[in-house]
């Protein structure tokens, strides 16, 4: 099986291509530096993610918010039930924890703007 990536490490793009066999990696080419290589072995092999959401304000209005490293990608459903039953107290600032050690995985989820 061959899966086609572009490299989303820097702003190059580079199109990666990672031949697999019975879920393993044989070959990865198109890389042009050792970060895409190691974006794509970890794409095919444990995909992570930065979530961006918002959580409600207990005003009603919304506060911007992000995981502050990487999760498991299996795991976007899960954080994204937890962001949603939330709620944030105004004023919040840009780095204030919404939710610490995010279903236990050590990622937070912090705000990422200014609300009075």
């Amino acid at each position: 099986m061959t899966r086609e990536l572009t490299c989303i490490v820097c702003p190059k793009g580079c199109p990666l291509r990672v031949e697999l066999e019975n879920g393993e990696i044989r070959e990865i080419t198109g890389y042009t530096c050792p970060r895409g290589r190691q974006y794509a072995h970890d794409e095919c092999t444990h995909p992570m993610r930065t979530v961006t959401s918002t959580v409600r304000a207990k005003d009603g209005r919304v506060v911007p918010v992000k995981t502050n490293r990487t999760i498991p990608k299996e795991r976007m459903f899960d954080l994204m039930k937890e962001i949603n039953a939330a709620t944030v107290a105004l004023p919040a600032h840009i780095g204030d924890v919404v939710i610490a050690d995010v279903l236990g995985l050590g990622a937070d989820v912090v705000v990422t703007a200014n609300m009075e």
